[in-house]
């Protein structure tokens, strides 16, 4: 009941803000033809089926009056900023100001560094706000925000307490939105409803995901590889100075460079220390968020220009710099990262035709939680290319969906498991938008109770497997229409033969489910001699079709306790009782029409 009370104040809100933005008429961007394909033209490679698709998409999204709100699901290095990139180019073409939001000030400035290379032939003013910026750099900006001089900001958090000072804005761009807090986020859904939202991420927080595939936000993926790319191969080991050190000569032999990540500041030049002993032959640099914004860009451009080859480095890599030399990763203490950190700090590294490695190092299993074993068995189970969505689907089982608005993480739904939650989600969300109160007292309306007193189910024989016998009931219990029923019959048919006496009957008192739900029955009861009707008074039925029958033939029907509708008729069999109610349903249907 908690669950579902919970469910309720969720749905509530959710359509509050989903019905604001419907309300709300946002800016519908026109695509200047001529020009979209001279920017299009300079882009060096090949558009990936994937990503066609998705600009497509966004696009379309762009050019309708209501607020785009999608969400790009593509892994580290699958061409998200391209999709980024054009969208900014059709929000600028439109004289509209777009906000990139990124998590980190490195990758500010790479993202920066793009959007200037590739707008270079375009009248575009493009600007940064990041703690690499002095005072009187970041005034500079926001004036120019003010008066609508500058087109495109690229910036990290900072941005966020300035989206009152933009003049004309007409997209948002969020980059790596797992790295948002939920405050941040907030900020930016005062905007969202009137303003077109766009938001990268390789491994969507499970809210997102949850939200996404609960059909309140648009989801596209970007799934297939570039060209020539390959897979980053993962091993999770123990700590051994023998492991460590030869995955790093095997690749400073063949000319590339190394990350180790290490993520305690505390100990960061022990382990340095430890690691130029281990590995005389390399050269080291640290690099870590404490050092002053000018030591650490002096680190990230010297590892950039290989002056040194093993970077021993905090989680300050996760998102930012893009080293194609660098092609093995090390990661110490991998139990304590999250799901969506490893598979980012894994995507640093394989950015080139180069085969790459990632190593997870973990203390011994049994002093790792229950949930870090799960997230390494995960991460190392799934290192194809383009793995980034299932990933987060696991990350959704493994921590539970978080609440969809608001700062709670977990809501109700550790309680009652993720499924059962999105379900009295869904039915809250239907009985609002009909303008009813939720039935709390039958959270889970089962549907119409049918007893024919003969059996109806997947025999043994038939379906020999205990766990696909539940998903087939499942899938039958799923079906909202007599065609989705059909079809599963012939795919029965097709993978088990021709269906037994019993299976027949699980189909046709499915299919009496359909028929008396629309009519407002809520039980039938039949056996040889006769059975009732009862009604629940929420159907399209017309009482007096009901008094009417009872009239005309009251030898055959009878009504008792105001609300079941008896009647008496020889039925031996299943097959005669099935006939038998669906006659009268349809009579009562056609009488009330």
């Amino acid at each position: 009941r908690k669950a579902a009370e919970k469910a309720r104040d969720v749905a509530a809100e959710l359509l509050d803000v989903y019905a604001r933005r419907a309300a709300r008429s946002g800016y519908a961007f026109n695509l200047p033809a001529a020009e979209y394909r001279q920017f299009e033209a300079a882009f060096p490679f090949e558009l990936t089926e994937d990503q066609a698709t998705v600009i497509e998409d966004i696009i379309d999204d762009m050019a309708k009056a209501s607020p785009m709100d999608r969400v790009v699901c593509g892994d580290v290095g699958f061409g998200k900023t391209e999709v980024a990139l054009r969208a900014a180019f059709v929000a600028v073409q439109n004289h509209r100001q777009v906000a990139v939001l990124v998590p980190t000030t490195l990758l500010a400035q790479q993202h920066f560094q793009t959007f200037t290379d590739r707008f270079a032939d375009w009248p575009v003013r493009i600007e940064q706000l990041s703690r690499f910026r002095s005072k009187a750099e970041v005034n500079k900006v926001l004036e120019g925000m003010k008066n609508g001089t500058v087109d495109i900001v690229v910036g990290t958090h900072k941005v966020i307490s300035h989206t009152a000072d933009f003049k004309d804005p007409g997209l948002v761009i969020i980059d790596e939105e797992h790295r948002f807090g939920v405050r941040h986020k907030e900020a930016l859904k005062s905007l969202r409803s009137e303003i077109d939202v766009l938001t990268l991420t390789a491994t969507p927080i499970p809210r997102t995901l949850n939200m996404a595939l609960g059909g309140l936000r648009e989801l596209s993926l970007i799934s297939t590889p570039p060209a020539d790319r390959l897979s980053v191969k993962t091993f999770v080991s123990r700590w051994n100075d023998g492991l460590i050190r030869e995955a790093c000569l095997r690749e400073i032999k063949r000319g590339g460079q190394v990350y180790f990540v290490h993520n305690r500041v505390e100990d960061i030049e022990r382990i340095a220390h430890e690691l130029g002993e281990l590995i005389p032959e390399a050269t080291i640099g640290v690099g870590h968020g404490q050092m002053s914004e000018r030591d650490l860009e002096q680190v990230m451009f010297d590892f950039y220009h290989r002056n040194f080859n093993i970077f021993v480095c905090t989680t300050i890599v996760e998102s930012g710099i893009d080293v194609p030399t660098a092609n093995t990763i090390i990661i110490n203490r991998a139990d304590k990262f999250g799901l969506a950190q490893l598979h980012q700090l894994r995507g640093r590294v394989g950015r080139s035709h180069h085969r790459a490695y990632a190593y997870l190092l973990t203390p011994p299993r049994a002093v790792m939680t229950d949930d870090a074993k799960k997230r390494l068995e995960a991460i190392e189970s799934l290192e194809d290319l383009g793995a980034g969505f299932a990933l987060a689907s696991h990350d959704l089982e493994i921590r539970g969906a978080g609440e969809l608005l608001g700062d709670g993480q977990s809501g109700q739904i550790q309680e009652i498991g993720f499924s059962l939650y999105t379900e009295l989600l869904t039915q809250a969300v239907a009985s609002l938008r009909a303008g009813k109160t939720p039935a709390f007292d039958q959270p889970l309306n089962a549907g119409v109770e049918i007893n024919l007193h003969v059996p109806a189910l997947l025999p043994q024989d038939y379906v020999p497997d205990v766990h696909l016998r539940l998903i087939l009931y499942k899938r039958i219990a799923s079906c909202s229409d007599g065609e989705m029923l059909r079809d599963m019959q012939v795919e029965m048919i097709d993978r088990f033969g021709l269906l037994p006496e019993a299976t027949k009957r699980l189909f046709d008192v499915s299919r009496l489910k359909q028929k008396a739900e629309t009519l407002g029955v809520s039980k039938i009861d039949v056996s040889d001699a006769g059975g009732y009707l009862r009604f629940t008074g929420d159907g399209v039925l017309d009482p007096m079709a009901i008094v009417q029958l009872v009239q005309r033939q009251p030898d055959k029907y009878r009504l008792t306790e105001g609300d079941k509708l008896g009647f008496t008729e020889p039925m031996p069999d299943g097959e005669a009782r099935v006939a038998t109610v669906d006659r009268l349903l349809d009579k009562l249907a056609s009488a009330s029409s």
